[in-house]
């Protein structure tokens, strides 16, 4: 019998619930799709237990109807692993029987999870219900989500509350209760924190000792960010042989979305194969050129115009109001590219569903590069600009400021108040310094409130209108029946727990990885003009990750688990932002290397040639020692690569003993000399010479075993090798 998952007595044993919504159907199609739905699951082997869920919903609670049914899920699944073992991400043949299998690897809730989820999502041509929310057939299906487990939560968060380092027996307690796609998140964060002890380190150093813009940090920052990156791909590849999922990525997931054009019969396998030409999705893929600039634009003129309001605001406006006006910028910003990121995102969408991807990794890796693109004008133009536009030609640009006096026009009490010097204006040096601070303490507190506080808030307000919507309509009576109203005493906890989980948003790792990869960017980019970033940063991750804990547990859904390998497309973003950083850290170390005042507004100072020649040289060195730091770690050992290799030996062994016998490399049993007598030897030549012989077998009978072999040429060795001298002695 497979041992029943760690779960909580209160959750009843629920695997998955799933929230059925009939607001927007008929009766007598909100019945027929009901019936469809709870006869999917039964057929998978599936129990169900329905009850009244909020605002025309129902409330369907799944488990395994069995533990036979759990055991042939679990031999499926594990069966499965054939197909990994086959293309190389498991090392050992899989176990033929379930019961070795569950007792040396038992099923942990992440495990059973993912096996349950795919009994109900997976395709029915595999024997599995394909119930997708909203898609099909499916469209009354709201969302499929595991309960918490509130009790282990609180523990959890606890523990992590009193230390600061997470070990990797931490690591695999998120692995088996949430999978490894979570795990790999919370391993590079940690991963991440660790190695910025030293940055933080040596910033702080460099600020006092140093200052800004120094030469030396600039050096080890990148080779710090070098480093790291290095280190990560290895980290990956021990986390993957830990957890078993080292090159999972092979193993594809077709989309249900993809559209096939052709099919032909694979000449190997002789499987159908359905295929989309590539040279048409390059096609389409050059679209992404237009979406760049398209982007590019709409986010890059907002940014660009609400800079310029503030510069005019702050350095030039001397009107009334000036300390509420500066503002303005910041409510236009926040207003504004929110909204322009939502049009671009649908926009995005788009594009990667026309692109038609056949598998789903390869469409979560496109989109993931089109979001990033956004992301990265949204977080790094702001500094760009005032680096490398304010600071260099902030003299040229600032005369026609004057178009932006609309902005103040209505508070101004003269023209004087609004006019733009024509010449004799002083940049503020100090400009770009605070703004690499705020982003670098400023946002991250932001970042952190909008994640935790702002969730709670909305939830908490969203309950109140409810209950205020609920009081007048009771007034007025026409308010709908109470969805605990019928609730059984002993269930009522439960369902209460169930229905306000069921509220709570669908938790994407994606986002939380985007964030680490944008703040590593601006580490990477710009903390040469503030060398303490990283001590900023080192503060707000160790508080990142118990707020992302608390975040799992409290403010969102429990997540699905998924396998992995990696971090997936973020890895090559990390990789490009080192790249570039290598560059604009040198080209800010040039500009801004007279005492950090930068060339003054007037580019007239600035040597074209002596900019290129240092980026150029960075550059190049930076390709250097990413090469020789890569060569370094890869001929390290570790212990994800030392239980590979002893898995891939055992292997060998194990096929070479079943192929050859256990005692196939043992030496033959020593001849018995006793044996050898004057008579054995007479018999021995006198049926050789009955026999006919060749010079073959005579040259193969004078040593009869390995030890003659030796003997006679040791003998051979004393009596040809040269006298000994006497240091050879």
């Amino acid at each position: 019998m497979a041992p029943l998952h760690n779960t909580l007595h209160d959750n009843f044993d629920v695997d998955y619930v799933i929230i059925y919504r009939f607001a927007d159907t008929t009766k007598a199609e909100a019945s027929r799709c009901f019936q469809d739905l709870v006869q999917a699951l039964a057929r998978v082997g599936l129990a169900t237990e329905v009850r009244n869920g909020e605002n025309c919903s129902l409330l369907v609670f799944v488990k395994v109807a069995s533990d036979e049914r759990l055991n042939n899920a679990v031999y499926r699944s594990r069966h499965g692993r054939v197909k990994d073992w086959l293309y190389g991400i498991r090392p050992a043949q899989p176990d033929r029987e379930t019961q070795n299998s569950l007792t040396r690897q038992p099923l942990t809730d992440a495990e059973r999870y993912r096996i349950v989820h795919h009994l109900i999502t997976g395709p029915t041509e595999e024997g599995n219900a394909g119930i997708i929310p909203t898609y099909g057939q499916w469209k009354n299906v709201e969302s499929i989500f595991p309960l918490h487990d509130h009790t282990l939560n609180k523990e959890w968060i606890k523990k992590w509350a009193t230390v600061t380092f997470l070990k990797v027996e931490d690591l695999d307690e998120i692995r088996n209760r949430f999978g490894e796609k979570v795990a790999y998140y919370f391993a590079f964060t940690q991963s991440y924190f660790a190695f910025l002890l030293f940055p933080a380190a040596f910033g702080f150093s460099s600020w006092v000792l140093l200052g800004h813009f120094s030469s030396i940090y600039a050096i080890v920052n990148c080779l710090w960010s070098v480093v790291f990156i290095e280190y990560w791909k290895r980290q990956e590849v021990d986390l993957g042989v830990r957890w078993g999922v080292k090159g999972v990525s092979a193993i594809q997931e077709k989309r249900r979305d993809f559209q096939h054009e052709k099919e032909f019969k694979d000449p190997i396998t002789g499987e159908t194969v359905q295929v989309f030409p590539a040279t048409k999705r390059l096609y389409r893929q050059l679209f992404q050129l237009p979406f760049a600039v398209l982007a590019s634009l709409a986010l890059g003129l907002i940014i660009a115009t609400c800079f310029a309001i503030e510069i005019f605001l702050s350095e030039l406006y001397n009107g009334p109001f000036k300390s509420i006006l500066v503002f303005l910028p910041t409510l236009l910003l926040t207003a504004l590219i929110p909204t322009i990121t939502t049009i671009l995102t649908k926009i995005a969408t788009q594009l990667n569903d026309y692109e038609n991807w056949e598998t789903t990794d390869a469409y979560d890796s496109a989109m993931t590069q089109k979001i990033f693109i956004l992301n990265f004008i949204t977080s790094y133009l702001p500094i760009f600009l005032t680096a490398f536009v304010y600071v260099p030609f902030g003299s040229l640009i600032v005369p026609y400021l004057d178009i932006f006096q609309l902005t103040a026009r209505p508070f101004a009490e003269n023209e004087k108040q609004l006019a733009t010097p024509k010449a004799g204006f002083t940049i503020n040096p100090a400009r770009l310094r605070k703004q690499v601070i705020y982003f670098a303490v400023t946002a991250q507190i932001v970042n952190l409130a909008m994640e935790t506080i702002v969730p709670y808030l909305k939830r908490r307000g969203f309950h109140k209108y409810q209950e205020i919507k609920t009081e007048r309509a009771a007034k007025r009576g026409g308010s709908a029946p109470n969805a605990a109203a019928n609730d059984l005493p002993e269930e009522a906890e439960l369902l209460a727990r169930v229905r306000r989980e069921a509220e709570l948003d669908v938790y994407d790792v994606s986002t939380d990885l985007r964030e680490m990869v944008v703040q590593f960017g601006y580490l990477t980019l710009f903390s040469v003009v503030w060398p303490v970033t990283a001590l900023s940063f080192l503060i707000n991750n160790w508080v990142e990750l118990r707020s992302d804990a608390v975040k799992i547990c409290i403010e969102m859904q429990r997540p699905t688990p998924h396998r992995a390998d990696s971090i997936g497309p973020w890895l090559d973003s990390l990789g490009f932002l080192t790249w570039l950083g290598s560059i604009s850290s040198a080209a800010l170390v040039y500009l801004f290397s007279n005492d950090g005042l930068g060339p003054d507004g007037t580019p007239a100072d600035i040597q074209g040639w002596a900019l290129l020649l240092t980026i150029f040289f960075s550059e190049h060195i930076y390709l250097v020692v990413r090469l020789a730091v890569r060569l370094a770690i890869s001929e390290m050992d570790s212990p994800g690569m030392q239980k590979e290799h002893t898995e891939r030996f055992m292997v060998r062994k194990r096929y070479f003993e079943k192929s050859f016998g256990e005692d196939a490399m043992r030496l033959p049993p020593p001849m018995d000399r006793d044996k050898i007598t004057r008579s054995s030897l007479e018999e021995e030549a006198r049926q050789g010479s009955m026999r006919s012989s060749t010079p073959h077998d005579h040259f193969w009978l004078r040593q009869r075993s390995w030890e003659e072999s030796f003997s006679i040429g040791t003998g051979l060795i004393e009596k040809m090798a040269p006298a000994e001298s006497k240091k050879q002695r």
